[in-house]
């Protein structure tokens, strides 16, 4: 699966890389998730992306950092928080979705980038938009999350899908609710109890049941864990195909509009 992924070809010469965008509630593990991968990918633990702390619920990321695996480009943003000024504002992940945020951006939960910033991308192309967005609900949380949340997360997966951008989403922490998946990872489809989360996520989220993959970050390894690189890299897979199917879409229909302009 890695020789494949690394040796995989964009379906557009315009396009330079693949990039992802992650979202979701403060402590998901957003930021877990670019770790693990790129611990699969680099054959050794890697924590160079801080990730959110679960005893105070604060977020590490505050600018819409990148972190490049290859050709691939993995986005972070500021966890969703309840209420108006709290967390990462709505509109600027939206914004960040149609390609209008610069990357190393400085979020402001209390005003959202606009076009009278200087900063503010006017004219995304292809290269500068998301080709595929992320949603990341940690599967022991889901029943907690706060119905605030839940509504900014479906408001972006709507302007998303206005605009055509293929949608999944990564269950975490899977360990934390199925024994048997816990003490054998590769049990995780034959596990009722993750079968129910992962409706649980589906009905509050709106994500149908085939998008959405159950995972599990490094936490408490210090080593490779090949049963856990199988899982992550199966779910990665799936996205690296959703975002080349986007910008294979697109890249015929920018080339549509040149030539309808020439």
């Amino acid at each position: 699966m890695i020789r494949h992924v690394k040796s995989f070809e964009i379906s557009s010469e315009g396009v330079e890389e693949l990039r992802f965008l992650l979202h979701g509630p403060v402590g998901a593990g957003k930021s877990s998730i670019i770790n693990t991968i790129k611990t699969v990918f680099e054959g050794h633990h890697y924590i160079n992306c801080l990730t959110a702390s679960a005893l105070t619920g604060d977020s590490f990321t505050t600018k819409f950092e990148k972190f490049t695996i290859g050709q691939f480009a993995f986005y972070d943003v500021m966890g969703l928080e309840q209420g108006e000024y709290r967390g990462v504002h709505l509109d600027d992940i939206v914004s960040a979705v149609k390609g209008h945020v610069p990357e190393d951006y400085i979020f402001k939960p209390n005003a959202a980038i606009d076009k009278y910033n200087t900063q503010y991308i006017n004219e995304p192309t292809l290269n500068d938009q998301i080709h595929c967005l992320v949603s990341v609900i940690p599967a022991d949380k889901i029943a907690m999350i706060d119905d605030d949340v839940i509504e900014k997360m479906k408001k972006i997966r709507k302007a998303a899908s206005d605009i055509g951008v293929p949608q999944v989403l990564f269950m975490t922490r899977v360990d934390q609710v199925c024994t048997m998946t816990q003490r054998d990872i590769t049990k995780i489809y034959q596990s009722r109890k993750i079968k129910e989360k992962m409706m649980e996520c589906s009905n509050r989220v709106g994500v149908p049941l085939n998008c959405i993959f159950p995972v599990k970050n490094y936490s408490e390894e210090n080593k490779p864990n090949e049963k856990l690189n199988c899982l992550m890299l199966e779910a990665f897979t799936q996205i690296v195909h959703a975002a080349n199917d986007y910008v294979k879409k697109n890249s015929k229909k920018e080339k549509k509009i040149e030539v309808v302009s020439c």
